[in-house]
């Protein structure tokens, strides 16, 4: 006898849509994240299907941002259907998994010209200072 749809492991939960995307874990000011596999309707505080890697967006004594991915079960998922939320993409994108992503050009886009400018704001000051 099989489960009803509304179980939540019967026919339904086979062919529903999966995600793969973050769930917060850590503490307050020190986030950690799990990278899940998991059903699309659910939140990230209910029970997920796998968890295929991690990441912590704090740098650490080398500065380093560590991530931890296991690459085959993420390409078995996402060749089964599974969708990505836009932070699994980009950061897929970032370790070579996927394309990088557009919004990672475009944050570095940002903050190139973020940087030119600074560098141009430090040099007029410098002028202003040799000036006077």
């Amino acid at each position: 006898m099989s489960l009803s749809p509304a179980s939540g492991i019967g026919r339904f939960y086979k062919h529903s849509a999966k995600i793969i995307r973050f769930v917060r874990l850590g503490c307050a000011n020190r986030p950690f994240y799990h990278i899940v596999v998991m059903e699309r309707r659910k939140n990230q505080h209910q029970p997920v299907i796998e968890q295929v890697g991690s990441y912590d967006p704090l740098p650490n004594e080398n500065n380093e941002r560590l991530v931890a991915l296991n690459t085959e079960r993420i390409r078995f998922w996402l060749g089964k259907g599974a969708h990505m939320s836009e932070p699994a993409a980009e950061l897929l994108g970032i370790s070579g998994l996927l394309p990088v992503h557009p919004r990672t050009y475009m944050s570095a886009w940002r903050n190139r010209r973020a940087g030119a400018e600074a560098a141009a704001a430090a040099e007029t000051t410098e002028k202003v200072a040799e000036t006077a």
